[in-house]
């Protein structure tokens, strides 16, 4: 069933919409309400202050973002200063190397005892 607006119905919904915007139009300002005016506490509409929200705002996302890696590297241990000492194992010598070379057959040993002596051990 389809309806049929009629010229009385499309008035009547007309004036419903129109009547509260020009009531609105005819309101007083409230400029004359608070004793600074209509702008924030005086400071004139708090414009130049404005830069403060954007700046405020990636500081606190660049101390939230510090104190989280700060944390997690706590947490995990990969900062010495904060996890307490770590000693890394000690590593391979190069006489080690050698030693190892030598025993898998890479070198021979007359090539071993040279570098042997080249490396001063």
């Amino acid at each position: 069933m389809q309806k049929i607006l009629t010229p009385g119905s499309a008035a009547a919904s007309a004036a419903l919409i129109l009547v509260p915007a020009s009531v609105w139009a005819q309101a007083p300002s409230d400029a004359t309400r608070y004793p600074y005016g209509p702008h924030m506490m005086g400071w004139g509409g708090g414009y130049p202050m404005m830069i403060f929200g954007p700046l405020f705002m990636v500081l606190f996302l660049a101390v939230l973002i510090a104190a989280v890696i700060l944390i997690v590297r706590w947490a995990s241990g990969t900062w010495p200063g904060l996890a307490g000492p770590h000693h890394a194992p000690p590593g391979r010598t190069p006489l080690d190397i050698l030693k190892e070379r030598f025993a898998r057959g890479e070198i021979d040993k007359d090539e071993f005892e040279e570098r042997r002596r080249v490396l001063g051990e």
